[in-house]
């Protein structure tokens, strides 16, 4: 999705970017485009570098994210003593994040209120398209309040508080004709360090059985989003040296093949 910069948009429309240049799509979503809604008819084009990328998807249905890295569930888990379950090799989980927390590239992601552990996590996300299929990919921050999250998931459930304050996607949807989600280096960068480093490649679960495993006794709707979870070492949790973000950090987590998806942490929410 995009909107021109002297247009304020909240919306925007979708469009296919050709080189430095942006053709707007007749659907007036990008669910709606891979419905078939609009796919065939044009309409404007724009320069690039006069548009605001806005979230690929707006308002996904529902958004899924999964925890499909082994290195990243056997490294987060040993930082609290424990194995990985037998039960992660069974079948791919997930949890349910907020699709009305939706960012997009270069928004600023407000500091929770409440924390003192603000994370990032490196990922890639799915896009279901008109068929319940995988349409693209595109980049996602799936951000982590991780004092918040420890204390809730000691009770049995969660991660709820510490997750649904902000999910970064962006920039852009790479359909899947031209990134299939095989393989591609993942870095993450704060403040121009590089902080994190690994591959889609590695990915326990292929993103068939994602796509499987969502759809179980279900629907899946254009739009969904379908998270692979964390790559190995891709965040802080994991670096186990408690340099949490703090608000000013600039965010960086690049994917090969997609892009760079920028976000700037915002000041600090007044605890009341």
């Amino acid at each position: 999705m995009f909107a021109p910069k002297d247009v304020h948009l909240e919306r925007g429309w979708p469009g296919r970017i050709e080189g430095d240049r942006v053709i707007q799509l007749a659907a007036q979503t990008l669910e709606a485009f891979f419905s078939g809604g609009g796919s065939a008819r044009e309409h404007a084009e724009f320069a690039l570098e006069d548009v605001v990328l806005r979230p690929p998807v707006l308002r996904p249905p529902a958004v899924r994210d999964f925890y499909a890295f082994e290195q990243h569930v056997r490294n987060a888990r040993a930082r609290r003593g424990l194995e990985v379950p037998p039960e992660w090799y069974e079948a791919p989980v997930f949890y349910f994040s907020n699709p009305a927390a939706i960012l997009g590239a270069d928004e600023d992601v407000a500091y929770p209120d409440g924390t003192a552990e603000l994370d990032y996590e490196l990922e890639v996300c799915a896009v279901v398209g008109g068929a319940g299929d995988i349409a693209g990919f595109t980049v996602m921050n799936d951000w982590s309040a991780r004092d918040l999250q420890r204390r809730e998931m000691a009770v049995g459930l969660g991660p709820a508080k510490g997750k649904d304050f902000a999910t970064s996607i962006g920039p852009v949807v790479v359909t899947i004709d031209e990134f299939d989600g095989s393989g591609g280096t993942m870095v993450a960068r704060v403040n121009g360090e590089e902080r994190s480093r690994g591959d889609l490649a590695d990915m326990h679960w292929s993103w068939a059985e994602l796509l499987h495993h969502a759809a179980r006794n279900t629907v899946l709707r254009p739009g969904d989003l379908l998270g692979s979870g964390c790559v190995g070492t891709g965040c802080i949790l994991e670096h186990g040296d408690g340099r949490w973000l703090q608000p000013g950090d600039a965010v960086e987590l690049e994917v090969e093949g997609i892009g760079v998806l920028r976000s700037t942490v915002g000041p600090a929410t007044p605890v009341a």
